[in-house]
């Protein structure tokens, strides 16, 4: 008979920080190295825990794989481009502690009336 499978268990947090690590995204391993500053950053920031925590994961690929390191933001449905060390840092601090995201990072808004054609 086989073992009953346990219900996994996770911590209440306010954003959900996806970043690409696949290799079309950033090549030269930006978008790993993004990654792995992450938790000093969130930590640093005050959004490793309480209200505002924000949890992050790798996704192997968004195919979106132009303009790397690409990170989204949810449940926002926010999602960015060049996202260096320096912009990283506008990230989490204006969107999320502040709320207002970088528009001028800003390549998709989920939900957003597009006008371009």
């Amino acid at each position: 008979m086989s073992e009953p499978v346990i219900k996994p268990k996770i911590g209440n947090y306010h954003r959900h920080l996806l970043v690409c690590t696949g290799p079309r995204c950033s090549a030269d391993g930006a978008s790993q190295a993004l990654f792995d500053s992450l938790g000093g950053k969130l930590k640093a920031a005050g959004l490793d825990a309480g209200d505002l925590r924000v949890k992050r994961s790798r996704v192997s690929c968004f195919a979106a794989c132009k303009g790397g390191p690409i990170v989204c933001v949810q449940p926002d449905g926010t999602w960015y481009y060049n996202v260096t060390s320096d912009n990283m840092d506008r990230i989490i601090g204006d969107h999320l502690r502040d709320g207002k995201p970088v528009q001028e990072l800003v390549f998709h808004q989920s939900g957003a009336v597009e006008f371009e054609r």
